[in-house]
């Protein structure tokens, strides 16, 4: 029964990322990176940062996952989570090394 539940779960998440256009994707996407990257920047910390954002997401939420080089060589690693309704994003607190 777990296995059905899996493959309805997988189909109807393909028919999901299907019914939207790739520009749609594209835009949502975009407004990721720039709302995550504008909440970094918002941090006050220094450094160069990267932003690998998930391709979809789940059903609700985009997610990034965002890596700063900091000052000194060490890397600060974050997730932005994204609501793909409301479009706020939120930072979690940094991963520890």
């Amino acid at each position: 029964m777990k296995h059905a539940a899996a493959m309805l779960f997988v189909l109807l998440s393909a028919g999901y990322a299907a019914a939207s256009s790739e520009g749609t994707w594209d835009a949502m996407r975009q407004d990721i990176h720039d709302r995550c990257l504008a909440l970094r920047n918002s941090t006050g910390s220094a450094g160069e940062t990267v932003i690998e954002v998930n391709p979809f997401g789940s059903e609700r939420f985009g997610a990034a996952i965002l890596t700063t080089r900091l000052n000194g060589g060490a890397s600060e690693r974050t997730i932005c989570i994204y609501d793909k309704e409301t479009h706020a994003a939120e930072l979690t607190a940094p991963f520890p090394e």
